[in-house]
């Protein structure tokens, strides 16, 4: 069983390398490395090339018994590189892993691929993630938990932890690829879609997948935050769920529990 990540990454060179030695150091070997670049003007390519310089194969390169590839073109964002990277994965099982994030152990994609082999009419899957300051890699600030997820929470804006999603390639060949429509939360209207809409069968698995660095769109400054409430409303709204002002602001009070959490 063949896992393909995809990274969408932009001007990343201060962080793509420990997202890059975090595949390569994964006991699993079956993997697919997919570093969908957006056409950066720092080292991000040339650090990537230099990961990849150990043995050409083809169009992509093999690492260890991991082949990797880098498509370096411009695009419409994060989402529309994510896109373009699961429509070049040639893998059974997709997940997507960002460039300022790397995985927490060297057993998580081992753990994927079991889950999936045990089970042959699961869909999808979902751990826990934790967040951490650029300033100390080692210290939580933020621990976020998926074991509370259920469908019905999507309309109080919750959602399992993206970064920890894998899931069968042909799902998304069924349901469909990231709506550039929601320019910040379009994973929201991924998970909207695949688990209230269409009602996949997916696990969730007590384990913490990846490591990420506080920061990023959806997560700086009051104006990302008012965004990204209106791309939950239209996500909720365009497949006819309900919600209100009131719902979304319960989040931010599960985000306050999970911080003062993460500093223990």
């Amino acid at each position: 069983m063949k896992i393909s990540v995809i990274t969408a990454a932009w001007n990343s060179s201060k962080t793509i390398q420990d997202t890059l030695r975090s595949v390569l150091n994964q006991r699993y070997t079956n993997v697919e490395h997919i570093i969908k670049d957006g056409g950066s003007t720092d080292d991000t390519v040339a650090i990537c090339e230099d990961f990849l310089r150990l043995e050409v194969r083809g169009e992509g390169l093999e690492v260890a018994g991991k082949t990797m590839k880098i498509i370096s073109d411009r695009d419409k964002g994060i989402y529309d590189a994510m896109n373009r990277g699961i429509e070049a994965a040639t893998g059974d099982i997709i997940g997507i892993l960002n460039s300022d994030d790397f995985y927490t152990s060297d057993d998580v994609l081992e753990r994927v691929a079991w889950e999936f082999e045990a089970d042959p009419e699961l869909e999808a899957l979902y751990g826990d993630i934790h967040f951490v300051d650029d300033a100390d890699l080692t210290k939580c600030v933020r621990y976020y938990s998926s074991s509370y997820f259920r469908p019905w929470l999507l309309r109080f804006g919750f959602m399992p932890a993206h970064p920890s999603f894998y899931v069968r390639k042909e799902v998304y060949q069924k349901y469909g690829l990231y709506d550039l429509q929601f320019r910040t939360s379009s994973d929201f209207e991924m998970m909207v879609r695949l688990f209230a809409k269409n009602k996949i069968k997916a696990k969730y698995i007590k384990k913490d997948f990846v490591t990420m660095r506080t920061g990023g769109e959806s997560t700086a400054g009051m104006e990302a935050k008012r965004k990204v409430n209106n791309d939950i409303v239209g996500a909720l709204k365009k497949h006819g769920i309900f919600t209100c002002g009131a719902f979304r602001y319960v989040r931010y009070g599960v985000k306050a529990v999970e911080l003062v959490l993460g500093r223990l």
